[in-house]
């Protein structure tokens, strides 16, 4: 049975009342039940955020101690490889199991990912870590975005959504300055050790106040007999497949390999037959169903969300080699000079979700936020060791406020043309699109760093030391403390004049993903983002002894 949320008799009666008389009746009817869930989301919000950035500044260091050498790029691509791999089957159990046992789950797999990376004794273990861990992470950060949109309506998800994201920003913010604390101050299993405690008080809040509907009646044999099981596995074989050839090309092989070569092709067409399938006759049930990528609206939006996570990523791992090979800064400082970027999104997110609760209009939002990332990118191919302070920290604001406003503004563009029956699976595709394109937001700028790198090793006269910088190995030493043990007698201004050319290649190749997200908000329709909500995943009727009433559901 459907739950109204919303005491509004008819669209008619919605459109002949301000905003805030819409708003007013709407907050009236939530109690402590519904505010008692928020708490719950935004500490688990903080675990995933946490995570998220404090490897990008401990990461180098990481590499050095397990000496992992070129496998380095799998500590990241890894856990974005699960965290990406399983969101759409996580959308359409979502539907059949409900959403409290999925975030109970999910969190607990992120914190045994988390015991299981900070214990490891060697590269292979940490991999085995961060792939349990990628599995829960993504799947946080889709339950945390399905369930506001299970309690909230479409037209006020992005003011509750940038409360979360505050918090979210937060933990981003304080992530790379944990890691590099952690790893001066003390040992590097901390990066991931200190999930524990905060997954513990999660768990709690969510056993205790995340109580919401799903169908009891229906037998699990029945439910696990609609999961897309052949489907979710084309799905994930090609996702591996892309990210090793995303992984290898130009650092353990020549992009025109077949080992790099045959992946990519299996991997690409693995997509398409993915696609196809699920628009056969006989998948009653697809994992993506084929009418969320073909209407205009959310097929747009949801390459947006693509490209918009693809150049996060790519910011928050390659600034920090920037400000570490280049300004030679140490783990903590290069921590302390990435954070216009994560605190101005934060800003930035929040006044974006309320601008679009108020207006209802998320195009211009888009249309302003890849114009200022398409100017900061551009500006950033600029970076070298002689840029000031005061450049690279007013560059980055200027890319940081349109990161920062996708985050809020995004999703309710994928949803405006969607029925809420397909909210689970709208949200699940959301957030495989922001997490494949995390995928190639690692990948594409260390295939291109590291090839760049090694072509450009002949500027450096030292032998001994070109060896040492090859084969992908310049990213896991780009730290202060190496570079500067090497000499000055021009040898030093050499490698770090190989940085700023190799990273300033990565700059340049983001700049066209960042003008194609521009051209694609043109493609976007605005439409009106529904003010009421019906749903079967609303939180649970109050006994009628306790609430007084058992017809009306009550916040």
């Amino acid at each position: 049975m459907k739950t109204p949320i919303s005491e509004e008799a008819s669209p008619a009666a919605s459109n002949s009342t301000t905003d805030d008389a819409d708003t007013k009746p709407k907050n009236a009817l939530r109690g402590w039940r519904f505010w008692a869930v928020f708490p719950a989301i935004c500490v688990t919000s903080l675990l995933a955020a946490v995570e998220s950035t404090v490897t990008s500044t401990a990461l180098p260091f990481i590499v050095h101690q397990l000496n992992a050498g070129g496998v380095y790029v799998w500590f990241v691509n890894v856990f974005l490889l699960t965290s990406t791999a399983f969101l759409p089957l996580f959308g359409q159990m979502c539907d059949l199991f409900g959403r409290r046992w999925m975030m109970i789950g999910v969190v607990s797999m992120f914190a045994l990912g988390s015991g299981i990376s900070g214990g490891a004794s060697n590269a292979a273990m940490l991999i085995a870590g961060r792939a349990v861990q990628g599995i829960g992470g993504g799947g946080i950060n889709l339950m945390i975005e399905l369930i506001i949109s299970d309690l909230v309506p479409l037209r006020q998800r992005g003011a509750y959504m940038g409360v979360v994201f505050a918090i979210f920003s937060l933990g981003t913010a304080l992530g790379p300055f944990i890691g590099g604390a952690i790893v001066q101050r003390t040992s590097w299993r901390w990066v991931f050790f200190i999930n524990l405690p905060i997954a513990g008080v999660a768990l709690v809040l969510h056993v205790l106040f995340l109580r919401v509907n799903y169908d009891h009646q229906t037998a699990i044999a029945i439910k696990l007999k609609k999961v897309d099981y052949v489907g979710n596995g084309i799905l994930i074989v090609s996702i591996v497949a892309v990210l090793i050839a995303l992984s290898w090309g130009g650092s353990k092989y020549a992009w025109s390999s077949y080992h790099i070569l045959v992946p990519l092709l299996l991997g690409t067409v693995g997509m398409a037959i993915f696609h196809w399938y699920e628009t056969m006759p006989w998948v009653k049930n697809p994992t993506l169903p084929p009418r969320i990528f073909t209407r205009r609206t959310p097929a747009a939006a949801l390459i947006i969300a693509f490209i918009n996570f693809m150049l996060l990523f790519w910011v928050i791992y390659f600034l920090p080699i920037y400000f570490q090979a280049v300004q030679r800064m140490s783990p903590i400082i290069s921590g302390v000079a990435l954070l216009p970027t994560v605190l101005l999104s934060v800003v930035t997110g929040i006044v974006a979700g309320v601008i679009l609760t108020k207006t209802g209009r998320y195009r211009p939002l888009h249309i302003a936020s890849f114009a200022l990332i398409t100017l900061g990118f551009g500006l950033f191919t600029r970076f070298n060791a002689s840029t000031s302070r005061a450049e690279w920290i007013i560059v980055q604001c200027i890319p940081a406020i349109g990161l920062g406003t996708m985050m809020t503004a995004n999703l309710p563009a994928v949803q405006a043309d969607l029925p809420e029956s397909d909210t689970a699976l709208a949200t699940g595709a959301f957030a495989f699109m922001r997490a494949y394109g995390s995928i190639w937001g690692v990948s594409i700028p260390a295939a291109i760093f590291n090839a760049q790198f090694d072509s450009l090793l002949y500027l450096i006269d030292d032998v001994g030391i070109r060896e040492q910088l090859s084969h992908g190995k310049a990213y896991s030493y780009a730290n202060a403390n190496l570079i500067n043990s090497f000499p000055d007698n021009g040898i030093r201004a050499q490698v770090i004049d190989v940085y700023t050319r190799s990273l300033r290649l990565t700059w340049y190749v983001s700049l066209g993903f960042a003008a194609l997200g521009f051209m694609l908000c043109f493609a976007e329709k605005e439409i009106d983002l529904r003010q009421t909500l019906e749903t079967e995943f609303g939180l649970e009727p109050l006994e009628a002894k306790d609430a007084g009433k058992k017809s009306k559901e009550t916040f």
